[in-house]
């Protein structure tokens, strides 16, 4: 098998060449928007969309535990076993050459692997060693500035890889990963200690950089990132993780730093800049918004909403692309047959062509479960091709028959998590268990609905 390489994938699209340039991060950019036509009510047959089988015949929650133990695989395999750092992407079949590890990937399996604990996926003194081993390697080999760390990483040294930014969203999803961790290994002192540590290294405020909302990252070749975290989007857990931190906290006035716009769909009224799907995924995933509100939104049912809008928006490409239908939809920022591609809607953002992203479905699961429950066990039962060694492809185009030979470190650990969500609530009630995460909902004005 020829060496893979997710790198060259991620310089090659116009938003990973930006990143990779001035060092931004949110999955924002104006892509040419393709105009979607009007709401089609039909839907093709499963032959037309290049079905391949009669579907899947196990359980929801059988379904949901295949796709656990698949990511579970994904976490524990493409993890360097000298430092834990967890590969960016890796191929379907679990054989590549590539080095490249991303903080966000590793961060997304530090809970995959309190969630295969809990569930005993694997032994637990094995897993604790690989936590363990992974704080520690993050303490003393990975680099970093100021407690934040940067995008990208060699995997089995922790060098910054080709001058990638210090990353204030991917440091968040590491310090998420980092907490889930510390709670629920809780009775393991090492990992308490490191966990802490982390965390409370990580200077908040020197990301505002003499503002009021965080810069997106900072590079000692530049300096800080122009481009600011000052609309919403996944940006949540930014915020809440620095209002929290006990050593360099954030005010609580940064709550209030970013802006709301509001996005109006079919009918359907919730906060959105017209940000790829995941946007509306990446914080529920660890913090627990249901049931409450702050001065402005409830956050879930906010999610609930755009999952809502997404769906009816691919329903609404149907005419354009036959595949789009009830049981089959979604599209995310993935990968593509011609790279990397921060597409979706809506509006309609990026050359949307018939491909599906699994992930923008199943991270969506505990917002519209019903809706994509169904997707999965469409996925999972009639598109052989979209299932690997490490569970769902990262994209397909059943319309090409192209069917992408990667998976991503960070898709994969939505899928998981958001499944476990869905299952038991685990990483909400283990994160949300932390006092710091408590305290910063309460700082920034969080109550229950009445």
């Amino acid at each position: 098998m020829p060496t893979f390489n997710h790198f060259e994938t991620f310089t090659s699209s116009p938003r990973r060449r930006f990143l990779q340039q001035a060092g931004r991060i949110l999955l924002a950019l104006p892509f040419m928007a393709f105009t979607a036509v009007p709401s089609c009510s039909s839907s093709p047959s499963s032959g037309s969309s290049g079905s391949t089988g009669t579907g899947y015949t196990g359980t929801d929650d059988q379904l949901l535990d295949d796709i656990e133990r698949a990511a579970f695989s994904f976490f524990w395999e493409q993890a360097h076993p000298s430092t834990g750092f967890v590969k960016d992407a890796a191929s379907v079949t679990g054989s590549d050459n590539s080095t490249l590890s991303s903080i966000a990937a590793t961060g997304f399996g530090l809970t995959a692997l309190c969630i295969g604990d809990s569930r005993g996926y694997s032994d637990s003194a094995s897993i604790q060693q690989r936590v363990l081993l992974t704080l520690q390697s993050l303490q003393t080999k990975a680099a970093g500035y100021q407690g934040f760390f940067y995008h990208f990483q060699d995997w089995s040294t922790g060098a910054r890889i080709n001058q990638c930014e210090l990353s204030s969203i991917d440091s968040s999803i590491l310090m998420c990963g980092v907490l889930t961790a510390r709670q629920h290994f809780s009775s393991n002192a090492a990992i308490v200690a490191a966990a802490t540590q982390l965390y409370e290294a990580v200077n908040w405020p020197w990301m505002l950089n003499v503002g009021q909302a965080l810069s997106m990252g900072w590079t000692p070749e530049s300096g800080f990132i122009a481009s600011r975290w000052d609309h919403y989007c996944e940006l949540m857990m930014i915020y809440l993780l620095g209002i929290g931190s006990p050593t360099y906290p954030l005010p609580a006035s940064s709550w209030q730093a970013w802006t709301r716009p509001s996005y109006t769909y079919q009918g359907i009224t919730y906060i959105s800049a017209g940000d790829p799907l995941f946007t509306h995924q990446y914080s529920h995933a660890w913090f627990d918004f249901r049931s409450q509100h702050d001065a402005y939104a409830d956050y879930f049912q906010n999610s609930v909403k755009a999952t809502q809008a997404h769906k009816l928006f691919c329903l609404s490409l149907a005419s354009q692309f036959s595949d789009y239908s009830q049981n089959l939809w979604g599209i995310s920022a993935s990968d593509s047959a011609n790279g990397y591609v921060a597409w979706g809607g809506p509006p309609a953002t990026g050359p949307i062509d018939g491909s599906v992203v699994p992930c923008a479905a199943g991270g969506s699961v505990v917002f519209l479960p019903t809706d994509c429950i169904a997707v999965l066990r469409n996925l999972r039962g009639s598109y052989a091709n979209a299932w690997g060694r490490y569970g769902f492809t990262d994209a397909f185009n059943p319309l090409r028959n192209w069917y992408n030979p990667t998976v991503l470190g960070i898709d994969q650990g939505i899928l998981m998590l958001m499944a476990e969500n869905y299952r038991t609530s685990f990483v909400w009630s283990t994160f949300m268990a932390n006092p710091e995460t408590r305290a910063a909902m309460k700082l920034a004005g969080f109550q229950p609905n009445s």
